[in-house]
């Protein structure tokens, strides 16, 4: 038992899948009001995990069942982000093993975000998260390049139909689209040139992307910003990319998309994003389930 162990239960949740060998590890902790910002760090970074994501009790006024609602926060190795989707996930599900499914309420440094968790006919639990308002914008010509020197991509691999934007549903992420599936699977890149431009950007991934259908999409997320390569599977980036492709017409503004991740890394996952004409916000929903440790 390490020190850190002492210091609050430290819970192991994957997201997005219904495997423990699926899906993206996070660290949970259910109870941590007595661990300050330093402690919090430390525990992220000795679980390792690309997050791991500590609750405490709601602040006033945020409404929710008592019992039901929270602040969460959410740390990887290296920093702390605003918000994390696969932690969301993972948390989730953690609570309704233990309160029950039902609808919960976060409370996030990026907002707030409704959760509801089902059971399914096989006894798995899914969970969805609704995104605060999205917002996507620009980049500029010099930043793409800069992203692309990094990445090791040359334009010419770029899909067109998926133009470079940055999109925001809690965290800001840049979009690339892959011109093809061999395209995206060859991910090599420069950590130290990408950290650099992320930091510049205030990104906390690169959402790259590969069209496989009408409504099915391939996705990767380098997280050098995070201490960690390659995300396997990233809630926050999906509602993002649902985001992204509302607003630039790639689907109908009433759709559910499926996300495939963690494919090349042999942790595959799978992400449901749905857009409802009328409400700008993204849900984005996965199942979850403990791991061994």
């Amino acid at each position: 038992m390490t020190t850190n162990d002492r210091l609050a239960e430290v819970l192991h949740y994957t997201a997005f899948s219904s495997q423990p060998d699926g899906g993206n590890p996070a660290g949970v902790v259910l109870d941590a009001s007595g661990l300050d910002d330093a402690a919090m760090a430390a525990i992220a970074a000795e679980v390792g995990y690309s997050e791991s994501a500590f609750l405490t009790g709601p602040p006033d006024g945020l409404g929710g069942v008592p019992g039901r609602a929270f602040t969460i926060r959410y740390f990887s190795p290296q920093a702390e982000v605003p918000f994390c989707g696969h932690a969301t996930i993972a948390t989730a599900v953690a609570l309704a093993e233990r309160i029950g499914p039902g609808d919960l309420l976060f409370a996030t440094r990026a907002g707030t975000v409704p959760v509801t968790v089902t059971g399914e006919a096989d006894g798995a639990l899914r969970a969805t998260l609704t995104s605060v308002e999205p917002r996507v914008e620009e980049i500029a010509p010099d930043d793409l390049t800069e992203a692309l020197a990094a990445l090791g991509w040359p334009p010419a691999d770029l899909d067109p139909r998926l133009p470079a934007r940055i999109a925001f549903a809690g965290a800001r992420h840049l979009v690339l689209g892959a011109g093809s599936r061999a395209r995206l699977a060859d991910l090599s890149y420069d950590f130290a040139g990408l950290t650099a431009l992320m930091r510049k950007l205030d990104l906390t991934t690169v959402q790259l992307v590969w069209r496989a259908a009408d409504t099915v999409f391939h996705v990767r997320d380098p997280f050098p910003v995070g201490g960690v390569v390659e995300d396997p599977a990233t809630g926050a980036a999906a509602a993002a990319f649902g985001a992204y492709a509302r607003e630039l017409a790639l689907v109908p503004p009433e759709s559910v998309l499926t996300l495939h991740q963690g494919e090349d890394m042999g942790r595959p996952s799978e992400l449901t994003v749905t857009l409802r004409a009328g409400d700008p916000r993204i849900r984005v929903g996965g199942a979850g389930t403990r791991m061994r440790r």
